[in-house]
């Protein structure tokens, strides 16, 4: 189980100061999404990365692995994901001085995510030698416009030409949203390159309504915990 799940955890939010360990559900935030990673059975370390003490003692007492504080260069507001996957994956690699072959990205803000996901998407990639990444995604036939901020008249375009003809959903194509928050599954080649998604790719459906929650502000907390409340009775 040559396998890491790397999970992103900065103290820094300018809506929810350490919003990644209020409570959700009766426990804290990250550590629904360690949890899910470990009760896969198929991830041998999960790594949290965060540039908070106070962070790293939650993560680890859920049972985690935090091996180094995360650099504040890398924390700020501006910090992309690509950055902390690398630096986590590397950083750790050099630690215990042993090359992973499979990494996986788990946000701690998107806790709605099934575990069967975790089990499919690295099946996928074991059995397939040619896949680069495997993720989530949601299927929406909706439209989607875009505007070209670049140019002096900013003006409303759609995303596709095809969008411009309007039929029934259930003929419709439709397109895929990522969700690698949820689960994304890649070579460690690609993010030692900087990389979180390769080209060739397999794409696993999202279903879950409730997983549209991501958690930013204080009314996805809400929502969070109205969501889990639910989820505890139709249980």
């Amino acid at each position: 189980m040559n396998y890491i799940a790397i999970i992103p955890a900065r103290k820094g939010s300018k809506e929810i100061p350490n919003k990644n360990i209020k409570i959700i559900g009766g426990k804290p935030l990250i550590a629904w999404t360690i949890e899910q990673a470990l009760s896969s059975k198929k991830i041998s370390r999960v790594v949290v990365s965060t540039d908070s003490k106070e962070i790293a003692k939650v993560a680890i007492k859920s049972g985690a692995t935090v091996p180094f504080i995360r650099p504040e260069k890398i924390s700020g507001d501006l910090s992309t994901t690509e950055e902390t996957l690398k630096h986590a994956l590397l950083t750790y690699e050099k630690i215990i001085n042993k090359k992973f072959k499979i990494c996986i990205f788990l946000t701690c803000t998107d806790i709605f995510r099934e575990k069967k996901w975790i089990k499919q998407g690295l099946n996928l990639l074991k059995n397939n030698k040619k896949l680069q990444s495997v993720f989530v995604g949601s299927k929406t036939h909706k439209n989607f416009w875009e505007q070209n901020k670049l140019k002096k008249q900013k003006k409303w375009k759609r995303l596709k030409k095809r969008m411009k003809y309007y039929s029934s959903r259930q003929i419709r194509q439709f397109i895929v949203r990522e969700d690698t928050g949820l689960f994304c599954a890649s070579r460690a080649d690609l993010w030692r390159k900087g990389k979180r998604i390769g080209d060739n790719v397999e794409i696993i459906f999202n279903n879950n309504n409730f997983s549209a929650i991501d958690i930013h502000d204080v009314n996805d907390l809400k929502l969070a915990n109205a969501a889990k409340k639910i989820e505890y009775e139709t249980k």
